[in-house]
């Protein structure tokens, strides 16, 4: 019987490019539950102790900011992706 282990994103976040190139794809979908979870996946790929450090907020914040459903403020998604050290911009469409 063959074992398969369950995937993990996380797992191939390991650089800036792969990075940054995964939370725009996420920013593409209408829904914004996929970038918080794009957010959430880079995070864990990350550390989130260390994520929490580096953006200033506290690790059960952090947690609660990057669940399904949130709300977080913008400027506490503006911490955290700073802290992931990726910029957000905007382009004209295609």
């Amino acid at each position: 019987m063959t074992k398969f282990t369950p995937f993990d994103v996380a797992d191939y976040l390991d650089n800036e490019v792969t990075i940054s190139t995964y939370l725009t794809e996420a920013l593409k979908d209408p829904d914004p539950d996929a970038f918080l979870a794009a957010v959430k996946a880079v995070a864990r790929a990350r550390g989130m102790t260390q994520l929490a450090l580096d953006s200033g907020l506290g690790r059960e914040s952090l947690y609660k900011a990057l669940s399904p459903g949130a709300k977080p403020r913008y400027e506490t998604v503006m911490k955290v992706v700073h802290a992931l050290g990726v910029n957000l911009y905007a382009e004209a469409r295609e």
